[in-house]
């Protein structure tokens, strides 16, 4: 059929969550509530690493401070829209708007993959190989290590949006779903997308699969470990991993699911979505630091010292009166 009967798409309708207007109000409350307690939550664990010394110095907590800022990004790509748009009757989004939501999900998702397995490789060395672990995880590794995360994030995102920005998109263009993704996006094109999604598993599905394996590798390397150096050991290590765990899994579970199987249709795709780009931002904070205790210890000396510098503020007024 001749193309130039279509007329070029220059926006897209988001269908959003649901279409019923009392839960978009019970959405609206909720999920701003939740991207509040994202941004504080990881902003407080960014602040605190910086201003502590001995966290800062520390590998494990440096790359805390890593994720917790991706995790920021993460969470900002698309919410802040979708929670204006509960308000909305009609969701648009421009065409420059959608690829560039394609672009920062794929950025900050590929950069989190490469850092989760960062922080499985840092846990791997410091129980497996304490004795080595300040000279395998130095300084300069972690640089590397972080550097390395933000390269393949945008290697990947660039491989992503390069094959999608030029695709004619000339027909229907509503998204079923609250953001822009490849999925929902790709089958709009006017034309057949079949190539475009065997490129789409071999990227987006590999680096997902991939990342969670090494993860989980690194996770059962230290489970062996500890079994065979005491009795007991076992149920300390499962205690202290099974929450790395469970947020490994519902981060990357979802993504695996979604874009192993890109061009199926399932009603639970879009409620998959929020929990890569909402809950796991809300839980990386409580899990990874917030139940730490030496995380916690140094939130609690920064607040000392902010009340304190507060209170000697308060008790030291200036006086600008002038005596004759």
């Amino acid at each position: 059929m001749d193309m130039q009967n279509y007329s070029v798409v220059s926006e897209f309708v988001l269908l959003g969550l649901c279409s019923s207007r009392y839960l978009q109000n019970f959405f609206f409350v909720f999920f701003s509530g939740m991207y509040v307690a994202i941004i504080l939550g990881n902003l407080l664990i960014v602040v605190t690493v910086i201003s502590a010394p001995n966290l800062q110095s520390s590998p494990m907590y440096f790359l805390l401070g890593n994720l917790s800022f991706v995790d920021m990004w993460l969470a900002s790509f698309a919410t802040p829209k979708m929670i204006r748009d509960f308000l909305s009757d009609r969701k648009i989004i421009s065409f420059g708007g959608c690829m560039f939501q394609i672009f920062l999900f794929h950025f900050a998702g590929g950069a989190e993959m490469v850092l989760l397995v960062s922080m499985a490789y840092d846990r791997y060395v410091a129980i497996c190989k304490p004795l080595h672990y300040m000279t395998m995880m130095s300084r300069q590794t972690c640089i590397k290590l972080v550097f390395i995360s933000w390269v393949i994030g945008f290697l990947h995102s660039i491989s992503q949006i390069a094959f999608t920005v030029n695709l004619p998109f000339c027909g229907p263009n509503e998204v079923d779903s609250f953001h822009c993704d490849l999925p929902q996006v790709i089958k709009l094109a006017c034309m057949d997308t079949y190539v475009l999604g065997i490129l789409m598993i071999s990227d987006s599905g590999l680096i997902s699969v991939s990342c969670f394996l090494l993860v989980m590798i690194s996770y059962t390397a230290i489970l062996l470990s500890v079994r065979q150096r005491a009795a007991g050991g076992v149920t300390k290590a499962l205690s202290t991993c099974s929450a790395h765990i469970m947020v490994v899994t519902l981060f990357f579970g979802p993504c695996i699911f979604i874009y192993l199987w890109p061009f199926s249709e399932f009603a639970v795709d879009k409620f998959l979505s929020v929990f890569y780009t909402v809950f796991t931002p809300l839980l990386n904070p409580f899990i990874y630091t917030l139940r730490n205790e030496e995380m916690k210890t140094a939130m609690k000396k920064l607040w000392n010292q902010q009340a304190d510098k507060l209170e000697l503020n308060n008790e030291c007024p200036v006086n600008l009166s002038l005596d004759f």
